[in-house]
């Protein structure tokens, strides 16, 4: 079997090094811009909603989320029908550098599928949601506790 996920690990890994350093101007840092670029997308989502986005456990969240408040990119606002959660909002900085993003984004796709024509581009975003849908099955069965079979 050939190590799919190796070489997954090893994209997504390059990507976020260049996406940490080319963000780092905006002071964010370790991954926090997925934070912003979500919340942005979706302003006013609740932090479990976002953790199920991305792909994070709480704690990771939370530190990142508050390194984002501290910093002005977010603003946490109590949600009216539960007391428990907050509202994420994007501030007028998040904003701001949402389109730099978007932008870094767009052209890391398009790095990433150079030389692909649109059918084995489309092949190859259908094979990979499959692959995350596999993998979720298992990561919401650890996140409860539940051991994996090997």
């Amino acid at each position: 079997m050939k190590e799919i996920l190796r070489e997954i690990g090893m994209i997504a890994r390059a990507l976020d090094s260049i996406s940490n350093i080319e963000f780092k101007e905006f002071d964010l840092t370790k991954g926090q811009y997925l934070y912003v670029i979500r919340i942005c997308e979706h302003p006013g989502i609740i932090q479990a909603q976002l953790l199920e986005m991305i792909k994070v456990d709480k704690s990771t969240a939370a530190r990142a989320l508050q390194k984002l408040e501290k910093n002005g990119f977010i603003e946490k606002k109590d949600n009216p029908a539960n007391k428990k959660n907050k509202n994420l909002f994007p501030t007028d900085k998040a904003r701001a550098v949402y389109p730099f993003i978007r932008k870094e984004n767009d052209h890391s796709d398009q790095v990433a599928l150079s030389g692909f024509s649109e059918e084995e581009a489309e092949t190859a975003f259908g094979l990979l949601q499959r692959i995350r849908k596999n993998v979720e099955k298992d990561w919401e069965s650890v996140k409860k506790g539940k051991k994996r079979n090997y």
